[in-house]
């Protein structure tokens, strides 16, 4: 069973040529690139278990940066 031939209309095959990247589907799937995408991904994830982090107090930008590096040493040292 070819699922683009038995399952999706000839015309969005057609779309999903000319539209290329931009068609929501990834070219080709790079293992490598997804697993550092994963860590960084993560990162965040864990990043925004700090509530000033994820809610901005800080008004200046230098005291977000200081947030952020504080919560990266944290996260490393657990």
């Amino acid at each position: 069973m070819n699922v683009d031939r038995d399952v999706v209309p000839r015309g969005q095959i057609a779309r999903r040529t000319v539209k290329g990247s931009a068609g929501g589907r990834l070219p080709a799937f790079d293992p490598e690139l997804y697993k550092l995408r994963n860590v960084v991904e993560r990162c965040f994830n864990r990043l925004k278990q700090f509530r000033g982090l994820a809610t901005r107090f800080a008004k200046r930008a230098v005291y977000h940066r200081a947030e952020i590096i504080l919560a990266c040493i944290i996260l490393h040292l657990r």
